[in-house]
């Protein structure tokens, strides 16, 4: 068996610590032991404690390849880069694409295809292994997972099988109202958790039908072939033999800073915050100044390098309306070496912190207008003709200031 995650996200809904390189999955603010980590990092260390991590493959866009090499350790193999943003069927097939000419899956193989940042616990995983066996035993096109609800919520789509004991898939409900999702819940219904299970083969027969390249440097060539659509609409909606397997454990949805905060051990990340009088207040900040909050009930602030989000809980998904100009500028960055960070611009003048990782290298061909001002560490600065290499060492730090912007 084989899994796919998919990395995506647009970098709004969890503003101002997201941006287009570093979306919702990618923000530390999770409790692990010790230290703080990441979604996608939490879901790679849930793989590894069943023993999936080997066979796990990444599709994402050129512009998460970086952050995700840096935050999971893992090489360009597991990492599958679409050309363009395209929906999920043509990141699933061209994930497809890869495993088979690449990886040389057998194309009797089990894929499933899963978000990389839903927040459960490890049995969830291991349920997902058990999708192999219901599609060998069913003969199935399609296995999804479907999630026990807590509650007749009016957010997610709903899994409607034959019956209460079934896994047979009936019919979808996509977001009912509050009643509606009440009655099905009583006859059995359940969340989609949004995991695809298919044989291999199966992909590549429908490619073969779209008259469209199976070889995945074929495709990824070619990547405007393919239908810019989702892969429900694509695949999903046309399956006659759907079957699902039931989780009754703990999942959730952290896609806002509401629901985020209720998975944080701690009202306060990051740099010094303080608060005074405060009821179900969190204060997350990645800036370099204080933060006090006093007298505030239900209220999140969120300080970064983009910018400063002070909302209440209940309307903080609301980041989304904010005007486009919001979302434009990326001024934190991850890399496999570490991060940059922009620390003032102006019209005239731009400067910009990089935090080396140690034994890793960056290559800079700085122009006449641009210098480097070392600040703390033991890394190297070497000029090559034209190139400038850094290599950091005990946690190196430069900024890289540029004048006369004008």
């Amino acid at each position: 068996m084989k899994l796919i995650l998919l990395s995506g996200g647009s970098g709004k809904r969890l503003w101002p610590l997201s941006n287009d390189q570093r979306s919702k999955q990618f923000i530390k603010v999770l409790r692990n032991e010790d230290h703080l980590e990441s979604m996608v990092q939490r879901v790679w260390r849930q793989l590894g404690m069943v023993g999936l991590q080997a066979d796990t493959y990444i599709a994402t866009g050129a512009n998460q390849a970086s952050i995700l090499k840096a935050q999971l350790g893992i090489g360009d193999d597991q990492i599958i880069t679409e050309p363009s943003r395209r929906d999920t069927f043509p990141a699933i097939s061209l994930a497809s694409t890869y495993l088979h000419s690449v990886v040389q899956a057998d194309l009797d193989e089990t894929v499933v295809v899963l978000p990389v940042d839903p927040f459960v616990n490890v049995e969830y995983f291991k349920s997902i292994i058990n999708l192999d066996g219901l599609l060998n035993e069913t003969g199935a096109t399609l296995g999804l997972v479907g999630i026990k609800p807590t509650l007749p919520s009016e957010k997610y789509g709903y899994i409607v099988p034959e019956n209460a004991q079934s896994s047979q898939v009936k019919e979808f409900k996509e977001k009912p109202d509050r009643l509606l999702a009440t009655k099905l819940i009583e006859n059995g219904a359940v969340w989609n958790a949004g995991v695809f299970a298919f044989k291999l083969r199966t992909i590549h027969d429908m490619l073969v039908e779209m008259n469209v390249p199976t070889d995945y440097q074929t495709l990824s060539a070619n990547y405007d072939l393919l239908p810019k659509n989702s892969f429900d609409y694509e695949y999903s909606e046309k399956q006659a033999n759907i079957v699902f397997n039931r989780y009754d454990g703990y999942w959730k949805d952290l896609g806002t800073w509401n629901t985020l905060t209720e998975e944080m051990d701690t009202k306060t990340v990051g740099f010094t915050s303080e608060l005074i009088d405060t009821n179900n207040t969190y204060v997350i900040n990645e800036g370099d100044l204080p933060v006090a909050v006093i007298g505030t009930k239900d209220l999140i602030v969120a300080a970064g390098p983009e910018g400063i989000l002070v909302s209440s809980k209940d309307d903080s998904p609301r980041v989304k309306e904010l005007s486009s100009t919001f979302f434009e500028s990326i001024h934190y960055v991850e890399e496999a070496w570490g991060l940059r960070r922009t620390l003032m611009k102006s019209e005239v003048s731009k400067t910009t912190l990089f935090e080396m990782n140690d034994k890793h290298q960056v290559s800079l061909k700085l122009k006449s207008n641009q210098k480097i001002v070392r600040l703390s560490g033991q890394g190297t600065v070497n000029v090559k003709g034209d190139t400038t290499v850094v290599t950091g060492k005990k946690e190196f730090k430069f900024l890289l200031v540029t004048e006369e912007l004008a």
